[in-house]
């Protein structure tokens, strides 16, 4: 009895995760469609949310009923995009992307987070300047790395990370150049695991220990938090 209850106690914790997914992806789907439109292929970041749907399984009838609600073919909510920004124990600088419904609920959810583990809210401005937005286009470990660097080369992209602890690889593009170099890497047999147009931090912060552990906690308080798309910050976690 007490396996099986620990069997449905992970499934419905990875149900709800799952959950939290599908409604970020429905705001992003949402708030993309209204601002460019319902079509995709003259809309790079209505595609992208469809990608990122895409990923997690998400139907695509669900997102097609997302994006009419978005365009007025149904009734929908209206969300708005909010970013707070501010620091994390140690100085670490934080940024949170938003979409609400309901910004007082938000603010309130967002300010309880940073304030619980140690934060401080800011004002607008207060570190975004730390970061740049970048187009992201993450490998595995175990990817041939010559085999990306080529291909993100005669793409066009901007720069190329290779992570020494475990060979991991980032191709960076401009948020402009990502669809192209995303579509040129996938045409040469080299899909990423995962892509994304976000903010990069110019300088990382070194953290460990208690601090680190509170810095993570915030973290994972604020992208649990159904308002909350993305969280940023330039947070170096050292074991």
């Amino acid at each position: 009895m007490g396996r099986l209850m620990a069997i449905e106690g992970r499934k419905n914790a990875q149900d709800a995760r799952r959950g939290k997914i599908f409604t970020k992806v429905i705001r992003e789907l949402t708030v993309a469609a209204r601002a460019g439109g319902g079509d995709p292929k003259s809309n790079p970041r209505l595609r992208l949310a469809m990608d990122r749907g895409l990923a997690v399984n998400m139907a695509r009838d669900v997102m097609e009923r997302a994006i009419k609600k978005a365009t007025g073919e149904l009734e929908g909510v209206s969300y708005e995009e909010i970013r707070y920004e501010g620091y994390a124990p140690g100085g670490v600088a934080v940024i949170v992307d938003c979409m609400t419904d309901n910004k007082v609920r938000t603010v309130a959810d967002v300010r309880h987070a940073f304030t619980k583990c140690g934060g401080n809210l800011g004002t607008d401005g207060s570190v975004s300047f730390m970061f740049k937005r970048l187009g992201v286009l993450s490998y595995l470990p175990g990817t041939d790395q010559e085999a990306v660097e080529n291909a993100a080369i005669e793409a066009g992209a901007d720069d190329i990370v290779v992570y020494p602890d475990d060979g991991s690889i980032d191709v960076l593009t401009g948020p402009d150049s990502f669809e192209a170099v995303k579509q040129a890497m996938e045409a040469a047999g080299l899909p990423p695991e995962h892509a994304e147009v976000g903010l990069r931090a110019d300088n990382d912060i070194a953290v460990s220990g208690d601090t680190a552990q509170a810095v993570l906690k915030m973290i994972h308080m604020l992208e649990d938090l159904d308002d909350v798309q993305n969280v940023y910050s330039n947070a170096d976690v050292k074991a």
